[in-house]
């Protein structure tokens, strides 16, 4: 689904950086992502992908620089943090299901005690996107008796639950058997059909290139090339783009 260029874009960052004490970790990024579009962070690990995501969902505050969702300055020491986190489905590398709860629970939960929404309109709700992802079977089952792949796509499904406006996406298969990735996969590509607004982080080179309609590198904190998957993996720019390029996925 194409993006409407003259909207505010759903996240606007601007010259965020980031220190873990004398480390610069996010050295003035910048980036807008418009409503419908995927954006696909890609760089060696430290290079600021997963610090980025965890900033936009106010995880880690900013140390200069200022985010937008919409029009709203998140990074505002007056926002509502928990607004703010209830307009932005998370789902990272580790599934964190409530082990306690339910599949249907654990994707109903913040439906339920975050935006007040009856049990039985939750539900509904809940069951409705686990039959989507083919395990309304496992409703009523906990989350140790699902697969890997099964927890992630669980985990996938409450962050949307809530019809949050963006989603973030911090390496989402790196935990998973290689066997499991493809079904969790699946279901973002579904996701980007239906006109999800995505950012996500992945070592997947394959997907990113089949899945964005923007793919962004990041080196050592800072954004180094940005363009169409064409752009990116076919006719890199940047000497550090077409190194890492060259190590990590064979181009």
């Amino acid at each position: 689904m194409s993006a409407d260029n003259t909207a505010t874009p759903v996240l606007s960052v601007r010259g965020v950086q980031k220190w873990f004490g004398e480390t610069p970790v996010l050295r003035g990024i910048d980036l807008d992502v418009k409503a419908h579009e995927v954006v696909v962070l890609i760089g060696a690990s430290g290079s600021g992908k997963s610090t980025l995501l965890k900033t936009i969902n106010l995880l880690e505050r900013v140390d200069d620089g200022q985010i937008f969702l919409g029009d709203e300055d998140i990074t505002d020491p007056r926002v509502d943090v928990d607004s703010v986190r209830a307009r932005v489905g998370v789902v990272f590398q580790h599934y964190n299901l409530f082990p306690h709860l339910s599949v249907l629970d654990n994707v109903t939960l913040a439906s339920r005690k975050v935006f007040g929404v009856s049990k039985r309109d939750a539900e509904q709700r809940g069951m409705e996107l686990l039959e989507r992802i083919g395990l309304g079977a496992k409703a009523k089952e906990y989350p140790d008796r699902l697969s890997g792949g099964q927890q992630q796509r669980v985990a996938i499904v409450r962050a949307l639950a809530t019809d949050p406006r963006l989603l973030l996406l911090d390496e989402i298969t790196s935990a998973l058997d290689p066997q499991l990735v493809g079904e969790v996969l699946d279901l973002v590509g579904e996701l980007k059909q239906s006109g999800s607004t995505i950012v996500m982080a992945t070592h997947e080179m394959s997907f990113a290139r089949k899945v964005a309609d923007r793919v962004v590198f990041l080196s050592k904190g800072r954004l180094i090339e940005s363009g169409t998957p064409e752009q990116i993996f076919d006719n890199p720019q940047h000497p550090e783009t077409k190194e890492f390029l060259s190590r990590v996925a064979g181009l």
